[in-house]
């Protein structure tokens, strides 16, 4: 008798844990070695844990960590899924799913072809970015009937493609909604990773995960961009392109002096003509403001009706009242109209009685 009840008590578990070294591993079916979970075992789920009972197919009840009796006010899932006999005492045949709910660090992601973005100053650039980001299981029973399925075992390398998907998908969109300029682009990697992370894991989260952390270490521009970025700078490195063409041109005027080689008459050629060409620019610099100004013509003189005064004869102006050399009051010639011999007031141009053109 004792023979068979020790034989019983050996098919048991009677203590359920799960250790794990692995740093890949998230989650791993319990090996019962073809014993069954007797009610009443001792289950500890430690942290950055979560113990998952699977009754023929059907998620049941979930375990964070912690020392639990199972029983049936800890399982009540399991008590309802189980037709239970002999007092909730029998053994059940159930899967038992250990999920590690702990970071997965320094995932690496990056854009296997190039991505197009809309830049204010270049126009359509294409961008390639790489960095790396952190994730972990969020919610063990969404994470189970979204990804896990049946396996024995599942590893990071089981879901890295498909959040990889979601990471460049969701970085085009956020790189494209900030409206950052692609040469501003390195000064805003942090501000641009964050706002991609809560995009992200608005799409993560439908996979029971969430992204903990997401960091963007690059992105670079194509070619022919970085080659205008470098001819913008330096160009802001020279400064005053007139300075820096006469210093060009006195450096080649050393070297040609100092030319080692043979070819003296060259060697003059060259210093000569960039002699000829810094002293042009220099003559230049040194009128740049102070080019004479032209004296306007003078307009001609107009031509201006005179009188002789009445008292010396000295010619005067027609228009005059008093003579310029002796003073004398001079008399002023009445205007009559043409028309009807009105009297006319001086400086008026129709008669006021006819109107006839004075």
């Amino acid at each position: 008798m004792d023979f068979f009840k020790n034989l019983v008590t050996s098919q048991l578990i009677d203590v359920i844990e799960w250790t794990d070294d692995s740093r890949n591993t998230m989650v791993s079916r319990y090996d019962m070695n073809g014993k069954e979970i007797m009610m009443g075992a001792q289950l500890t789920v430690r942290e950055g844990q979560a113990a998952v009972f699977v009754n023929e197919g059907q998620l049941a009840d979930v375990f964070t960590p912690g020392r639990y009796e199972l029983s049936t006010q800890n399982m009540p899932i399991m008590t309802k899924l189980k037709a239970w006999k002999y007092g909730f005492k029998s053994p059940f045949k159930s899967d038992l799913y250990f999920v590690n709910t702990r970071q997965f660090t320094d995932c690496k992601w990056g854009t296997a072809n190039p991505v197009m973005m809309r830049d204010a100053e270049f126009g359509m650039v294409r961008i390639r970015a790489f960095g790396t980001y952190s994730f972990r299981v969020k919610d063990p029973a969404q994470f189970m009937r979204e990804v896990f399925g049946t396996s024995s075992l599942f590893t990071v390398e089981g879901v890295e493609g498909q959040i990889k998907s979601i990471v460049v998908s969701g970085l085009t969109d956020a790189v494209a909604q900030s409206k950052i300029p692609a040469l501003d682009l390195a000064a805003n990697y942090t501000e641009l990773g964050q706002y991609a992370l809560q995009t992200l894991n608005a799409k993560v989260e439908a996979l029971g995960l969430t992204l903990c952390e997401f960091v963007i270490e690059n992105i670079s521009l194509p070619e022919e961009v970085e080659k205008a970025m470098d001819k913008r700078t330096s160009m802001g490195v020279v400064g005053d392109m007139n300075q820096y063409t006469q210093y060009q041109a006195a450096e080649a005027m050393r070297e040609a002096a100092n030319n080692p080689s043979g070819n003296n008459m060259a060697g003059m050629g060259v210093g000569m003509g960039a002699a000829a060409m810094m002293g042009q620019m220099f003559t230049q610099s040194m009128n740049v403001g102070q080019q004479p100004q032209q004296a306007a013509p003078a307009a001609p003189a107009a031509a201006v009706a005179q009188k002789s005064c009445i008292a010396c004869g000295v010619g005067i102006s027609q228009t005059a009242k008093f003579c310029p050399e002796c003073g004398a009051k001079q008399a002023v010639a009445e205007k009559f109209c043409t028309g009807c011999g009105a009297k006319l007031e001086a400086g008026v141009k129709f008669c006021p009685e006819c109107g006839t053109k004075a």
